[in-house]
């Protein structure tokens, strides 16, 4: 009876951890830091970090208002936009960075979805069928991702919190990210499904 009892305890104690593990963090890009919970200021301003650090690092994601954020830093400025991408969620934490058409653009790392720091505009190569030889050029779908106004103070990084009386695409996976990561998506990250 005592062999049952431990054997059940061990069994119990394994299921716990493998609870753990599969609700821990999801998409951690280990060459970014991560502010984690932001801290609110007294003027409404969200700190997310230092200004050198987020330099070195190039980018650092943190929750604003319980919403999942990516700060970047890219030829000398800063951009702060939602982190999971409007087409599917994707973590945009983990995309390059190029330029396209003197725009940078983060590329979702799932879709490749091109999508502008500083506007969160949509990009997509398309051609004009009326033009006689048509050339691919890149072209807007919109804005679809929401940005987020970054504010340097004293060495310190701080976004506003977001207006929600406008919605984007990004919103959507946003609240979704929010409530629970990929247990409220209900299916699994591209990363489980490659295994």
């Amino acid at each position: 009876m005592l062999d049952l009892i431990i054997l059940s305890l061990h069994y119990f104690i394994c299921f716990l951890i493998s609870v753990a593990i599969w609700c821990g963090p999801k998409d951690v890009d280990p060459h970014s830091s991560s502010a984690g919970g932001a801290e609110t200021e007294p003027d409404g301003l969200v700190f997310i970090g230092k200004e050198e650090d987020i330099k070195k690092s190039q980018r650092i994601t943190a929750k604003v208002d319980g919403r999942e954020i990516v700060v970047f830093y890219h030829e000398g400025k800063f951009h702060a936009l939602d982190s999971r991408c409007y087409h599917e969620g994707g973590p945009l934490c983990q995309g390059e960075i190029e330029d396209i058409d003197g725009q940078a653009c983060i590329v979702c790392p799932w879709h490749k979805f091109k999508i502008t720091l500083e506007t969160g505009e949509g990009l997509y190569e398309g051609i004009n069928p009326l033009e006689p030889s048509p050339t691919p050029k890149w072209q807007s779908k919109g804005v679809k991702q929401r940005i987020h106004k970054v504010t340097i103070d004293n060495g310190n990084v701080y976004v506003n919190p977001p207006d929600l009386s406008v919605s984007f695409d990004s919103d959507y996976y946003a609240d979704k990210y929010k409530i629970g990561g990929e247990l409220a998506m209900g299916k699994q990250s591209h990363s489980e499904a490659a295994e």
